[in-house]
């Protein structure tokens, strides 16, 4: 059984997807935190320092001190429901934007959104005098859920209790929630982090749409080319603003027309079962937004 387990892992790290390869190395790291804290004497305090030392701190000076906390501490989670969620949050949204813009995109995307979130902790932390620690997957999170909802706003996610709700609504209820967490002092700075990670998420997509990747710190080149491969059935189309995509010979109907006929097959048959072109098409369509 063992061996059958490490296989599967290999599996997903050489062939799968990057979404369930950062979720497996945050279960690597939440596993080894609680092997570390069950085994560690709690009169030695040594499970606090080592906590600390991948934890980020809410200081400048600490950080200079320790600054590969500015990386590992979106990986570090304390809680099962802490972990759990986050998880489950991140599988979601995050295979979302994937299929949008690309699996090679997913880490970068993770990190940047973790990375603007601790800025925006520390930033918060040196204005109100903050002391203390900040971890988790959360701000990298909330990259995904506010990117998601940019890139395919009318996609419905189906909710228990509520039903089918349009990802622009979960999007911006999240997004809300974090003020209200500051509004009442509920995990302050870590709601914080979490709207500097919403923001990094809608401003990357926004500027993708627009012609720039922040993950490549250059303008999107405009060329002549088409950079994906395409089947002999199709031809290239080129845009004045984005790069080439690859669309039927036949002439397509109205884009709205296109794209309601795809949100009612996700809605018959979920996200899973749009093909290629209908991605394509529902990518464009939330660049007209």
């Amino acid at each position: 059984m063992l061996q059958s387990i490490i296989d599967d892992i290999r599996g997903q790290f050489r062939y799968g997807n990057k979404v369930m390869q950062i979720i497996l190395v945050n279960l690597f790291v939440f596993v080894g935190i609680v092997i570390i804290r069950a085994f560690s004497p709690s009169h030695t305090g040594f499970f606090d320092i080592f906590f600390e030392w991948i934890a980020l701190p809410s200081g400048w000076l600490s950080l200079f001190q320790k600054p590969w906390t500015l990386f590992t501490h979106m990986f570090v989670h304390k809680g099962l429901w802490h972990f759990g969620w986050n998880m489950l949050m991140f599988y979601w949204f995050g295979k979302i934007v994937g299929d949008l813009i690309g699996d090679k995109k997913i880490v970068p995307l993770y990190i940047s959104g973790g990375i603007f979130g601790a800025i925006f902790y520390l930033l918060y932390a040196s204005l109100v005098n903050i002391v203390g620690i900040a971890f988790g997957a959360s701000a990298a999170v909330m990259t995904f859920v506010v990117a998601a909802g940019f890139l395919a706003p009318d996609y419905n996610m189906r909710l228990i209790l509520l039903g089918d709700v349009k990802l622009k609504y979960i999007a911006a209820v999240l997004f809300f929630l974090d003020f209200v967490s500051i509004s009442e002092a509920s995990n302050t700075g870590g709601a914080i982090a979490h709207i500097g990670g919403a923001i990094f998420g809608g401003l990357y997509i926004y500027l993708l749409q627009n012609g720039t990747d922040l993950l490549q710190f250059k303008p999107i080149q405009k060329s002549s080319t088409n950079p994906r491969r395409t089947n002999k059935s199709m031809k290239v189309v080129h845009s004045s603003k984005s790069k080439a995509i690859s669309q039927p010979k036949k002439k397509s109907p109205d884009l709205q027309a296109e794209v309601d006929k795809i949100l009612d097959k996700i809605n018959e048959s979920g996200y899973d079962s749009l093909s290629a072109e209908d991605k394509e098409i529902l990518f464009q369509a939330s660049k007209k937004k």
